[in-house]
């Protein structure tokens, strides 16, 4: 079983306890409102992430990012999006 970070809605900080309670993940999702790439950069130097736009996400940013993304991981497909309303 791999170790699942999950996070979203950072607007441009990553909070020193968020990344310690992601700190021993295999792989983190970031579910939207990033902020700033270098939130990503950060959350890279733990673990792949795979992410997904937010709201907030304007831009270059935005562009790099997909509305929704589908994770297919040990036989379980997870659903990664910022809305439900999306």
């Amino acid at each position: 079983m791999r170790n699942i970070g999950v996070i979203s809605d950072t607007h441009g900080l990553l909070r020193p306890s968020a990344m310690a309670a992601l700190c021993s993940s295999d792989l983190i999702i970031h579910a939207g409102d990033v902020g700033k790439p270098g939130v990503l950069e950060e959350l890279r130097a733990v673990a792949p992430v795979i992410a997904v736009r937010g709201n907030i996400d304007k831009g270059p940013l935005a562009r790099k990012l997909p509305e929704r993304d589908v994770l297919e991981l040990e036989g379980c497909r997870i659903l990664i999006l910022h809305d439900l309303a999306d």
